[in-house]
């Protein structure tokens, strides 16, 4: 799959389901704005993705949020098993860490085989989380806490969204994506 092909089935998913469901409703102002970075990644272990992830975050940092406020590291073949991803999630927290980027930048993170815990497999609301390839996504936490501020009701958007999946059913989800 050429780098093409993986950012267009990435724009797919945050136009059609995350900012078209308004699965979340701070998306779609940065997105309009061109300030979303979107990175394929090409590494080949988890410790390249690491240092991948390490350039991300000084970018992000140095660079004014009006230019990028938020970075999608999206990696194509290199978690394939959602389990391992997971554990790999708390390799990458360390590393928001150890930039000393605690309260600066938070991760948020897409599979495309996400389960919340407690879940099975094909439960609908584990698809608020599902992407159609392991993404990182590393968000301003002064962006976010500025988004939250501005939506009245930012604590009840989890259960908006199990909702809104509930009515669209996997059959729904899966015609999102069949449309051109």
């Amino acid at each position: 799959m050429t780098d093409d092909e993986v950012l267009t089935q990435t724009r797919q998913w945050l136009e059609k389901a995350v900012i078209g469901l308004n699965l979340c409703p701070f998306a779609k102002a940065v997105y309009v704005k061109s300030q979303v970075r979107l990175v394929v990644s090409h590494a080949r272990h988890a410790d390249d993705l690491l240092e991948e992830l390490d350039k991300e975050l000084d970018l992000l940092v140095a660079t004014p949020a009006e230019q990028i406020d938020t970075t999608l590291l999206i990696h194509p073949t290199l978690f394939e098993n959602f389990l391992d991803f997971n554990d790999f999630l708390e390799i990458a927290e360390g590393v928001v860490d150890e930039h000393g980027l605690e309260g600066v930048v938070q991760l948020a993170s897409f599979h495309p085989k996400f389960q919340f815990d407690g879940t099975e497999p094909d439960d609908i609301g584990n698809y608020t989380n599902r992407a159609p390839f392991a993404i990182l996504h590393l968000l301003r936490e002064d962006s976010v806490e500025r988004a939250v501020e501005a939506f009245p009701e930012a604590d009840a958007i989890f259960d908006v969204n199990i909702q809104t999946l509930e009515k669209l059913g996997h059959a729904g989800w899966q015609a999102l994506f069949d449309k051109p």
